[in-house]
Parts: C-alpha cells; structure tokens; sequence
C-alpha cells in the first residue's frame, strides 16, 4: 500500500488479516452441526455421542487459550497464527477421515487446540499495530465477520454436501486456512516499526506500541487471577458462550425435530442468529465504544428475555428472528469484553484474552452436553434448554453492572 497522499493506513491491513480469519474460524467450526445429521448417521452416532463430539472442540479450545495467549506475548503473533492455523486446517481436514466417535472426538479436540490460538493473538495484533482509539471498532469488525460467516455456513455447507459428501467437505475447507496462514506470515511483523511499508507519520500514531510488542514478558498471573474486577470480565462471558453455543451446536437439530423444517430452510434459518450477531458486534463495536457496560447490561438482559419467549412462537421463521434478536443482543457486549482485554491487559493482552475466552469455552464445552441431557430427562423438552440459557444470560447482565472495562493493569 502506497504510503502517499493524505493519513497512510497500512496498519489497517491487519484488520484485513483478522476478519478474513475470523470467517475461516466459523466457518470451519460450524461445518460440523449441518452436516451432523449424515455424521450421525454414517458413523452411528447418538444425540448424547454427537454432544461429546462438539464438547470435545470446545473443551480444547478453553484448555488451550491460555497458552496460546500466553505463547503470543512470549514469542510473537507471527509465528503463533502461522502454526495454529495450519494446525486447525489440517484436523479440518482430518474430520473427513474418522471412522468412529473416537477418532473423530481426537479430530475435534486437536481442531479446537488449533482454534484456540486464534483470536487471543488476533488481540495482540490490534493491541500493537492500532491505536487504542481504534481497536474496539477492529473488534466490533471482526466478530461481525466471524458471526456472518458462521451464518453463511450452513447455506455453503448444504451446497456443498449436495456436490459431494461430508467427508470431502471438511477437506476443502480446510485448504483455505492453508492459504491464509501463507499470506499472513509473508506480510506480518509483529513490531510494526519493522515493516518496510509503515511510514513515520502512521507510526507516531501507535506511539507506545514497542513496548506491547516486546516478547518475553513475565505475565503478572497472580496479580490477574487475584483481581476481582477481572474475575466479573470472566464470569459474564461464561455465560455468554454457554447461552451461544445452542446456535452453532444444536440449532439445526432444534428446527428439524422441534419445528419440523425442512434441511434446506433449516439451513437458511440457522443463520439467522449469526446473522444478527454479526450486526450487533458492528453496532457495539462502532457506536458503544464510550459505554461499554450499558451495552453490555442491555444486551444480556435482553437477550435473556428472547430466549424466554422465542420457543413459545409458533412460526418457526418469526421464532428464529427473536433468536436473532437475542443474538444481536449477545453480541452487544462482546467487542466490549474483548476491548476491556486490551485496555486492562496492554502488553499481556494476549494472555488476559486467552484466560478470559478459556474460561468462555467451559460454558460453551457445558452447553451442548447439558442440551443433549436435559432433553433426555425431559422427554424432548428444548423449553428447558431455552430456560437454562436465559438464566445464564441474567447473571452476565447483573456482574457487568460491577465490571470496569478501562483502568490498565499495569500503568
């Protein structure tokens, strides 16, 4: 990019970088629950199996942040992205291959190891290539991408099975990380006073930067751990991914058995809370960047409410639409979680982001299991599956009243 003319902006190439990921991310991971049906099938799988398999993505995904997190403000971004996704594509791929729940809960598992490197080092990047004004807007961008891509994903996949079989899809998927992974190390520095293409002007914008830049860091662990206000950051994004993961886990199966949808609507439908999730990281990401916490009250609360209601509509279009709402509702508080990371953690951003998405991941790993069994023990009743999430969404709301987002961690 020319450096000539007015503002140069080559520093927003990362944002280039991070919602291009973002959509491979969901993508590769929300493959899974459209196709779950002709998994199930091929492989013989049960509700209760097929809810080990997700769990076992998941379950990954939380245990591995922290040290991913913690490997990117060590070694660098660069080399981190470079690894993890190439990992993550490889077991994409891999998923084609099991010929069994086991094999494919070894696929899932080290495809979500892989995953869990993602969006902590894509923190990092934003902490030292933008200025603070700019990065909760970066991250309003890219979880609109990473929600609208997961949104796409069942459409993409349907077509996609409707060329070839499941097996074949999780190949071709996966060589589209490959490609990036390619990219993204040719361009990248992790200091962006060492790219060549960075003129003097936009570097005195990221002031400061190098020392966010700088590897080898000792993470304050006791210092984070034993903070209160970092401990009602963690809490209410349990319960926001516990209360997310029905959409990209058992939505599909919901409208199918529940309200009896044909797969190709199924599909179409499905999107719809990724869809409205997407546009509520933009919303939040763009227009509550002063007013965190009052977004993030509003959205929980709100989103608690239209889970309450959404299984008692009757038209299954207008019901996806209300869980679209809750989803846009979600979706409201997540830049702001992820930008609290950035301002509190500074240089240990990576490791605060991981800790907190890890500690997010075991309401997620929870939540498919719990579905699978409170509907075993309740003769298929998803209300009560509704229930549980919308009481955990009330929780996030009420310890995000406590939370500040802003003071750092270190001065």
């Amino acid at each position: 990019m020319s450096n000539s003319g007015s503002t140069p902006r080559v520093r927003y190439m990362v944002i280039v970088f991070a919602i291009t990921l973002a959509i491979i991310t969901y993508v590769d991971r929300v493959c899974i629950s459209q196709a779950a049906g002709d998994i199930q099938r091929d492989l013989g799988l049960s509700k209760e199996d097929m809810s080990l398999v997700f769990a076992a993505f998941t379950l990954a995904y939380g245990l591995f942040e922290v040290p991913c997190g913690w490997m990117g403000d060590k070694f660098g971004p660069r080399r981190m992205l470079m690894r993890v996704v190439v990992m993550w594509s490889f077991f994409t791929a891999a998923t084609g291959w099991a010929w069994n729940m086991a094999s494919m809960m070894v696929c899932r598992f080290l495809f979500g190891a892989g995953e869990a490197g993602c969006f902590p080092n894509i923190t990092k990047v934003f902490t030292t290539w933008l200025p603070k004004r700019e990065r909760v807007r970066a991250q309003g961008l890219m979880w609109l991408s990473a929600r609208w891509g997961g949104a796409f994903t069942p459409l993409l996949v349907v077509w996609v099975l409707s060329l070839a079989s499941w097996r074949w899809a999780f190949g071709i998927f996966g060589l589209i990380g490959v490609a990036w992974a390619v990219w993204f190390y040719r361009w990248f520095r992790d200091n962006p006073r060492e790219h060549p293409d960075m003129s003097a002007e936009e570097l005195a914008l990221l002031e400061g930067a190098e020392l966010c830049a700088d590897g080898h860091v000792k993470v304050p662990w006791r210092k984070i751990l034993g903070s209160p206000r970092i401990w009602l950051l963690f809490v209410p994004y349990w319960c926001m991914n516990y209360g997310w993961y029905f959409y990209v886990t058992w939505l599909p199966t919901y409208l199918r058995e529940a309200r009896h949808v044909s797969i190709e609507k199924g599909a179409l439908l499905a999107g719809l809370p990724l869809f409205f999730g997407g546009l509520g990281s933009l919303f939040s990401g763009l227009v509550a960047t002063r007013a965190p916490r009052a977004f993030a009250v509003t959205g929980l609360a709100t989103a608690a409410v239209m889970l309450c209601w959404s299984p008692y509509i009757e038209s299954a279009t207008l019901a996806m639409i209300v869980l679209g709402v809750a989803s846009f509702s979600n979706d409201l508080a997540m830049p702001g979680a992820w930008g609290a990371c950035m301002d509190i953690g500074g240089r240990y951003a990576g490791s605060l982001s991981g800790t907190m998405n890890m500690i997010g991941q075991a309401g997620g790993t929870l939540c498919p299991i719990a579905v699978a069994y409170i509907l075993k023990h309740t003769d298929g009743n998803w209300n009560v599956a509704f229930w549980a999430a919308a009481a955990a969404y009330a929780v996030g709301a009420v310890c995000w009243l406590f939370i500040d987002p802003v003071t750092p961690l270190e001065e």
